[in-house]
């Protein structure tokens, strides 16, 4: 077996689509040293083909490290924070990677492909990060990890339509995709190629992700594209995913996530599971818990069409900083501005009036229920 290996890169990084996105008109933006689509047409008309149809993404650039060996669940119990050696083979768990302080490296989603083989998919900002601490935390185990990000493509497909159009594919070949759960996933082929099919997402909606050999990625692309032009399916790029991540009340690395953030103040306290037996990097600090008085994550609702945007400051009636937006927007599905903000305890409470600084402006907001957008159920 190869020794084990982490992959440092610092040069700037394209997704083996990017001919593709060059072709169909998209802007491009730099994400984690990526050159991915910002988007293609409009920010809107992808939002919308989302909730309404379907939109094709490239998450190439998102990290996938496998870890397989005997002692691989055991290992991944120490190393993250919920119980891996629970899910069982096909299954998808999301978990989080703490610091030894308590904070948050990553969150990320571990599959269980095998008995003894794992992928664990990590932020693209964080991929060597993860790598490296899985590296290290993994070495008392009789495991493996290698980082095979750079011979994985990833193509997500996303909508109420989603699962019509990808059973229409042609050369898609996928046993049970009907019967997939949510969090679940099985392989398949696509015109020979080995594919990883989950059915995840980040946009509140259902949908497919898709792993497949960079080589093979156009060509299963352009096979989606074609098959679901008449059902309304666009690509979206990562204007769009933004906007839908927010609606669905889930949290972005980097804004609402980060090293100075305990999973209970994300609202993510759940996701760490302090039952399962042994110890696990971070438990110590998380079990002890942050400082009294620390900010916890809310959702804020705002009237009109002023929205917050990060670093804006949350305030109170006197005006006094109470705090943060992380992220906002003006809600494209909803039609009114929301955020996610971290604000002190004193103010948590649904129904509280508070006020966002917009440049200047005070805006009206109250503070809501995440998620402020939720499909209905089937």
């Amino acid at each position: 077996m190869p020794d084990k290996n982490v992959t440092e890169k610092t040069e700037e990084r394209y997704s083996p689509l990017n001919r593709v996105h060059v072709e169909a008109g998209a802007s491009f933006t730099d994400f984690a040293g990526w050159q991915m689509p910002v988007r293609y047409s409009s920010d809107l008309a992808e939002h919308h083909a989302v909730r309404t149809a379907a939109g094709l993404f490239d998450l190439s650039h998102m990290g996938e490290i496998v870890v397989l060996g005997p002692e691989s669940a055991d290992a991944l119990d120490y190393a993250f924070a919920g119980k891996i050696s629970a899910v069982a083979i096909g299954q998808a768990k999301y978990s989080l990677l703490l610091g030894r302080e308590g904070g948050i490296i990553d969150d990320l989603v571990v599959y269980r492909t095998g008995e003894d083989r794992f992928i664990v998919v990590a932020n693209a900002s964080n991929r060597e990060a993860v790598a490296a601490e899985l590296l290290e935390r993994t070495a008392p185990f009789d495991c493996e990890v290698f980082d095979e990000s750079d011979d994985i493509a990833l193509i997500a497909i996303q909508g109420p339509k989603s699962f019509e159009i990808l059973s229409q594919v042609p050369g898609i070949v996928v046993a049970g995709l009907a019967d997939l759960k949510y969090y679940w996933s099985t392989p398949g082929q696509f015109e020979g190629h080995e594919i990883l099919v989950a059915r995840t997402g980040y946009t509140g909606e259902d949908g497919f992700e898709l792993y497949i050999a960079p080589d093979a990625a156009t060509a299963l692309w352009r096979a989606i594209a074609e098959t679901g032009a008449g059902s309304g399916l666009v690509p979206a790029g990562l204007a769009s995913r933004d906007t839908l991540r927010l609606e669905a009340g889930m949290p972005l690395y980097g804004h609402e996530l980060g090293l100075t953030t305990f999973p209970v103040q994300a609202g993510l306290g759940r996701v760490v599971n302090l039952k399962k037996e042994g110890d696990f990097v971070g438990r110590s600090a998380v079990e002890t818990g942050p400082a009294e008085g620390a900010r916890v994550l809310v959702g804020l609702r705002a009237d009109g069409k002023r929205a917050g945007r990060a670093d804006y400051l949350v305030l109170d009636a006197d005006g006094t900083e109470v705090g943060v937006v992380t992220s906002g927007a003006l809600s494209p599905t909803l039609g009114y501005p929301i955020a996610m903000a971290y604000v002190d305890p004193a103010v948590r409470e649904l129904g509280t009036e508070l006020f966002l600084d917009v440049r200047g402006t005070r805006v009206p907001a109250s503070v809501t229920a995440l998620p402020f957008y939720q499909r209905e159920a089937k």
